[in-house]
């Protein structure tokens, strides 16, 4: 049987509003009488409830995390960055997704209208006018994790997917003299992708390469839009001799192909990718592929959230870039 506040209060013999300062460790509170709260606490199992006490203090300790989709390990470890913090700082998470069945902006709103959660951190594709509509009226800090920085009111983490992008194809060109590298794209409307493209098509010019836009091939960032997109590109008369996939999940994809294809990596063709999720080191051969820090970026949202929703500061946002590193492993010759 769960023990309320008033029946804790009335066996350590204080008032409820002593027992809630106790617990949120407030200096007014004697040591002697702090202690005695939290040992009968600990006694009776006593948890407050999280809803109650954000009304009386006006105040939640409750994180609201915004994604496209929790499926796949790339959101998985986001979440992981996100709840360590939480957790360390005791505060709480709480996730939702659109699950591609609601717009983004409906999750934020639904977050926003309960009144649960003291703060929110949303990962997005883009920002779109909806999205940033809200963000304008919206009255709760809000951390924005994005491909790219292109909303300056709130704080924000992006990565630097451009340069990720263009070191790793200028890698294939100027170590591995390989000049026939085709791209499969993420979803054009991710700004994730598009910086990725950007990336891959600059390289090949500043090295001088001709493009050839039949080696371009839309993608989804599922593996089975990689496993498509390859087995487009392998059966071509004239294919590459690399595939720059613009995330592992559809590297992945390469290797599925590849095996139903009957050719071998990277003998007959190579595959490189972007995130470096925790498989692609698994993957036989290794994975050469760009090194987001994934973890860390969940950690750093966590961290400016809960800095801005204990000062409360509407001025001086974060704008933090998070760094790629080149991984090299087998899957190019």
């Amino acid at each position: 049987m769960t023990i309320t506040i008033k029946e804790l209060a009335l066996k350590c013999g204080v008032s409820t509003a002593t027992v809630s300062r106790a617990m949120n460790d407030d200096p007014s509170v004697k040591k002697a009488t702090k202690d005695k709260v939290l040992s009968f606490a600990k006694k009776l199992n006593y948890n407050p409830n999280l809803l109650a006490r954000s009304f009386v203090t006006k105040k939640s300790n409750i994180i609201g995390l915004v994604m496209p989709d929790i499926y796949g390990e790339f959101f998985m470890e986001v979440i992981h960055g996100v709840d360590e913090v939480c957790y360390l700082n005791k505060y709480y998470t709480m996730v939702t997704s659109s699950h591609g069945k609601r717009s983004t902006a409906e999750a934020i709103v639904d977050f926003m209208s309960k009144g649960i959660v003291g703060g929110i951190i949303l990962m997005t594709p883009s920002i779109d006018d909806e999205i940033r509509k809200i963000l304008q009226l919206n009255h709760l800090p809000i951390v924005v994790i994005s491909g790219k920085r292109d909303f300056d009111r709130c704080d924000s983490i992006s990565i630097d997917n451009y340069n990720g992008a263009y070191y790793l194809v200028d890698y294939l060109i100027n170590t591995k003299k390989i000049k026939k590298i085709a791209h499969i794209t993420g979803p054009l409307d991710n700004n994730d992708a598009v910086q990725r493209q950007r990336g891959y098509l600059n390289a090949l010019e500043d090295n001088g390469i001709k493009l050839n836009k039949n080696w371009i091939v839309g993608g989804d960032f599922t593996t089975f839009g990689g496993q498509a997109a390859s087995n487009k590109l392998l059966k071509m008369q004239d294919r590459p001799e690399v595939i720059f996939a613009a995330n592992d999940m559809m590297a992945i994809g390469c290797y599925v192909t590849a095996r139903e294809l009957g050719l071998k990596i990277p003998i007959d063709f190579g595959v490189v990718g972007f995130d470096d999720i925790f498989v692609s080191q698994f993957l036989n051969p290794r994975l050469t592929t760009a090194h987001i820090p994934i973890f860390d970026m969940g950690k750093e949202a966590a961290t400016t959230l809960i800095k801005r929703m204990i000062k409360s500061e509407k001025n001086k946002f974060e704008h933090i870039i998070m760094p790629t590193e080149l991984i090299i492993g087998g899957s190019v010759k």
